[in-house]
């Protein structure tokens, strides 16, 4: 199976096009490909071609594009994941693997009890890539800049918004019998909380914009990786897994 690269701005078949620098490097210098290879190059928006390598040295890498890929299928439902900033790397983890199970887009927030610093939206735009590269993904998802959980509940308009709550929160109900009964929407946002979760004020606010708490059952998970299975969830009910 040909390497992938990701290209933004692929013109079309026929078309040669320059790989980016990091992307180039990792041709040359770590896969050791050469004019003539095949690889695969993606724009991050869905589209796909093989390409041929026609040019690695000296100057840039030039591939052109000769025949269209269909990559594997998006999922049904537009997924936003709003995740809050989580300390150390374990934020690293959450963009990798949301974009491993097909989320859309991914919001980090700033919480009532985020105590995080991390702010480095550009690594996490490589991850992103890094993770649908890995997973034969031709949809990187976009990777918005920190965002106020203030903001997310007066700007979001997703069909369907879930808030991910401790089990035992008062008014909270499982989100598989939830999502059983519920039509398909078509956009949805899943808000996960940091590791001392949401607080009261939090979930009331949620609420009373048209949020719906939600647990995944009587296990308390790890902040890092409760995201992951919540979207495995959905993902599995809206028919996607």
């Amino acid at each position: 199976m040909p390497s992938r690269f990701y290209v933004p701005g692929l013109a079309g078949p026929d078309v040669p096009v320059e790989l980016p620098d990091d992307e180039a490097q990792h041709l040359t210098r770590v896969l050791r490909l050469g004019a003539g290879d095949t690889v695969s190059v993606f724009d991050g928006r869905g589209v796909e071609y093989l390409a041929r390598v026609e040019q690695v040295s000296p100057g840039p890498v030039i591939v052109r594009p000769y025949q269209s890929v269909v990559p594997p299928p998006e999922p049904a439902v537009a997924l936003i994941v709003a995740q809050a900033l989580l300390k150390g790397r374990k934020f690293d983890d959450v963009v990798r693997d949301v974009t491993m199970v097909g989320a859309i887009a991914v919001q980090p927030l700033l919480t009532a009890r985020t105590e995080a610093r991390a702010r480095d939206t550009d690594r996490w735009i490589r991850i992103a890539v890094a993770s649908a590269k890995q997973c034969r993904r031709a949809v990187v998802p976009e990777v918005r800049a920190p965002g106020s959980f203030r903001s997310l509940l007066d700007d979001d308009r997703s069909h369907l918004r879930l808030l991910l709550v401790a089990p035992g929160t008062a008014g909270a109900t499982g989100a598989a019998p939830l999502l059983q009964d519920h039509p398909r929407p078509a956009t949805a946002t899943l808000a996960v909380g940091p590791e001392g979760g949401w607080s009261t004020e939090e979930v009331a606010a949620a609420t009373a914009a048209g949020f719906v708490p939600v647990t995944l059952g009587r296990r308390t998970l790890r902040a890092d990786a409760v995201v992951v299975c919540a979207v495995s969830v959905l993902q599995y009910i809206w028919g996607d897994l």
